[in-house]
């Protein structure tokens, strides 16, 4: 039996998974060894677009150790299909999407530097790559394009030949006539370009993958470092190894950061899962960063021009928006969707534009693909919305400020329909606001830069009212919209018979906290301990078919799904403890982890009632079954809308350029927060990686298709002393349409931050005459700004 247990949701309880983290005893993927496993290693094309003439495994089967060369031309032979899109967009006048194939092992030609044309399967790591090297590979190199502004140009090389212009989709949103008409009759338009960087995602742990075949029974199980483990195995089985899903068990155990790209569904999983068959044995890869840096989906990548139309009072009239987004050399598992339902339907921000209009174009290009990073599509909006606004206060001669706070959505004026498809349920933009102005000192900042003029330093400040949807809804919608999957999530609560609780959920933790916050949640409705209460997660064979984490969905979806098998759990556990108090069903309460008949001493503990549920001597059996395990699905009703302000401010050396985060706050509206230390981590990390886009990260590719920035060596990553010190603060208006009242907080710094970093960095270099700056705003791009800006005068001397 259990006693009550103290309330705990809204309180910073220590993270129950550390433990194991910490001293490392972790499980992951890589960390599992079966016997007589062999292990992959891929053979990748080194040129961005090439003909396949031949592939010669046999100098590889020469080596010691090698046991199997394997290529795209196997896998043809047995039917094998290609990795599928798990979104349609249909563009203009109805046109759908470009689908090309997407084959595991790549056949004739290769796209991208770094495609798998075969894989080395071997008796250890080092024999495979050995093996892997020695394949010869005839290739006729061909013309590649890279850059997303060259794949759209005439006569550019085509990526796949039946894709005309290298165009995916052509697609827009919105009211044109009615933006035109706005940009008409403007009192003033302020118009930016800008390019919203690629990034390659870097997760602690590197993707890995591990396939088994059991020939007793004909089934698989692939253990993979995944967001969602039931899609990877409905991908899989459905369009690439046309395997029934009762023979193929997907694990995710400890995953080492996502951040969006664990959740695809990639080549080397299928791979790995159909050659075990092949070789009757365990086959395990685990990638190395380099091969990371190549095969991981990057994230962002778009050129944009916009225009803010603004009356005369400063208030917003228009918007007009046109993108080119990078797809890379094939369609990832949700890169479709990226630049269109998580990006275009953001562009109304905050702010009441009545009439808003935008075009995007995304094209194929010799890269690696492109799909969803932490925002994915809400941080490319959030920037593009926030640079401009800061732009036309300075064009105004306005306090940033002051401009946005005009234009806000009221409190009084929701829910509140956009002029781009979302419908906001809740908000108090302008709360958010004040209190970053009071915690950031907005009001004496005049002294903090006259302070750094005295030290040569230039000081700016910048401002980003972020607003992010999360947690993609309804799954009618959404179909409507495209989406291949539907958008619920999945949860079973099992009281056990001596009062313990396990939850088996469909989200997935991949450093988030849910064993956490969901226990949280278990025991304060249920009032048990905590430390009786299991979270089960992250492998098909025990949870429910549930669509996992990324969206920050978590807890809104997730979480809502787990409050209603609670709800199912306490309905049954009222009837058995009325019948076991002799009471009416209606004269029982339930609360603080008891039922209680109203108005009497007379009362069953919740360990009580489950322990006569599985011990059923004293049960009403002529209504119901023994036992107490529900399920619940929950599909939302919208989406989610955390807002908030960030403000930045930076100190710049000009004549270095370098750069320097002196102070950044940010005040979050996520609705309920259940754990307000894990929920403040959260936004560490975002803003870590905001910071990390707009001063340093950058993926660069050569007019070839080679990736040039393919390490640590080349690519900047954030470290400890670029971090600045935080300010956090919450204000709540909680969600109207989940039981949790959640909003989500995953991605919410990695979308505020790089808009707030660059305003500032502008607002220091205003008194020079830089006018623009392209992120990343490293020393050097900030030192040349600088010397460009002072070109004229130099050569007027």
């Amino acid at each position: 039996m259990t006693e009550t247990a103290t309330r705990t949701v809204g309180t910073s309880v220590k993270r129950t998974e550390d433990a194991r983290f910490l001293t490392g005893r972790g499980r992951y993927t890589d960390d599992l060894h079966r016997p007589g496993q062999v292990h992959a290693c891929f053979v990748r094309s080194p040129h961005a677009h090439a003909r396949v003439l031949d592939v010669d495994g046999a100098p590889a089967m020469a080596i010691p150790g090698v046991v199997a060369v394997l290529t795209g031309a196997d896998m043809a032979a047995e039917g094998i299909g290609g990795l599928p899109c798990g979104w349609q967009v249909i563009g203009k006048g109805g046109v759908p999407m470009q689908e090309p194939p997407h084959p595991p092992l790549a056949l004739d030609r290769v796209r991208t530097v770094g495609d798998a044309v075969a894989v080395v399967l071997a008796e250890n790591r080092h024999a495979a790559r050995d093996g892997a090297e020695a394949v010869v590979v005839d290739y006729d190199p061909l013309p590649a394009v890279a850059h997303v502004a060259d794949a759209a140009r005439p006569g550019a090389p085509l990526v796949h030949d039946d894709v005309p212009g290298n165009v995916c989709y052509d697609w827009d949103i919105g009211d044109k006539a009615a933006a035109d008409a706005a940009f008409a009759g403007a009192a003033h338009v302020t118009r930016l370009d800008l390019v919203n960087n690629r990034l390659i995602p870097n997760a602690v742990e590197p993707r890995a993958a591990l396939g088994e075949y059991d020939p007793a029974d004909g089934s698989y199980t692939l253990t993979t470092t995944s967001q969602n483990p039931h899609v990877i195995r409905l991908l899989m089985c459905a369009f690439v190894l046309n395997l029934p899903e009762h023979k193929v068990r997907v694990v995710a155990p400890d995953v080492g950061g996502g951040f969006g790209s664990k959740i695809f569904h990639y080549a080397e999983e299928a791979v790995v899962t159909w050659a075990a068959a092949k070789v009757g044995r365990p086959v395990k890869w685990t990638a190395d960063r380099s091969e990371s840096f190549m095969t991981d989906c990057h994230g962002r990548d778009h050129v944009t021009t916009a225009e803010l139309a603004l009356d005369a009072e400063g208030h917003f009239v228009g918007l007009r928006v046109r993108t080119l987004a990078n797809m890379g050399a094939y369609l990832s598992t949700f890169a479709s969707c990226v630049p269109t339902y998580l990006y275009a339907t953001l562009l109304a921000g905050q702010y009441r534009t009545p009439a808003i209009y935008a075009e995007v174009k995304a094209l194929f290009t010799h890269t690696t693909p492109v799909d969803a990073y932490r925002g994915a599509g809400r941080p490319e909006a959030t920037y593009l919305l926030e640079r401009i606004v800061e732009k036309a206060a300075h064009e105004l001669d306005m306090d940033p400020a002051d401009l946005r706070r005009r234009n806000f959505i009221q409190p009084d004026q929701f829910p509140y329909q956009t002029p781009v498809a979302l419908a906001y349920d809740t908000g108090d933009y302008e709360a958010s606001l004040n209190r970053a102005l009071d915690l950031s000192e907005y009001a004496i900042f005049a002294e903090r830069r006259a302070a750094s003029e005295a030290k040569g330093k230039l000081r700016g400040r910048g401002l980003s009212c972020y607003i992010e949807a999360c947690g993609i809804a309804p799954s009618a919608v959404a179909g409507a919209l495209g989406a291949r999957a539907g958008l619920y999530e999945a949860a079973e609560v099992r009281m056990n018979p001596t009062g313990s609780v396990t939850v088996f959920t469909g989200s997935h933790s991949h450093g988030q906290g849910h064993e956490t916050t969901f226990a949280q949640i278990v025991a304060d409705r249920l009032g048990v301990p905590m430390a009786n209460v299991e979270i089960v997660h992250g492998d098909t064979s025990r949870i429910p078919f549930g669509m996992g984490t990324y969206g920050s969905r978590s807890l809104a979806v997730g979480g809502s799904a787990i409050v209603r098998a609670m709800d199912k759990i306490i309905d049954k556990g009222r009837k058995i403890a009325a019948h076991m108090l002799e009471a009416g069903e209606g004269d029982v309460e339930f609360s603080d982890g008891a039922f209680r008949v109203a108005g009497t001493d007379r009362s069953l503990t919740m360990g009580e009632v489950a322990f006569q549920a599985y011990v059923p001597h004293n049960f009403p059996h002529d209504t119901l079954e023994p036992g107490l395990d529900e399920s619940a699905f929950y599909d939302p009703a919208n989406f989610t809308f955390p807002a908030g302000t960030y403000v930045c401010e930076v100190e710049v050396d000009p004549d270095t350029g370098r750069v320097s985060v002196e102070r950044f706050t940010a005040v979050d509206d996520f609705g309920t927060i259940i754990n307000p230390m894990i929920v403040e981590g959260q936004v560490h990390g975002g803003v870590a990686q905001g910071l990390g886009q707009a001063l340093l990260e950058g993926c660069a590719y050569d007019d070839d298709g080679q990736l040039m920035t393919g390490s640590y060596m080349d690519y900047a990553m954030p470290r400890a002393a670029d971090i600045p010190d935080y300010r956090f603060d919450f204000t709540c208006t909680p969600c109207t349409h989940n039981p949790l009242g959640a909003k989500g907080c995953g991605e919410a710094g990695a979308i505020g931050s790089p808009p707030a970093i660059i305003n500032a960095i502008l607002d220091a270099l205003e008194p020079l005459g830089v006018e623009d700056i392209a992120m990343p705003a490293t020393p050097l791009a900030v030192w040349q700004a600088i010397q460009d800006a002072r070109a004229p005068a130099r050569a007027a001397e």
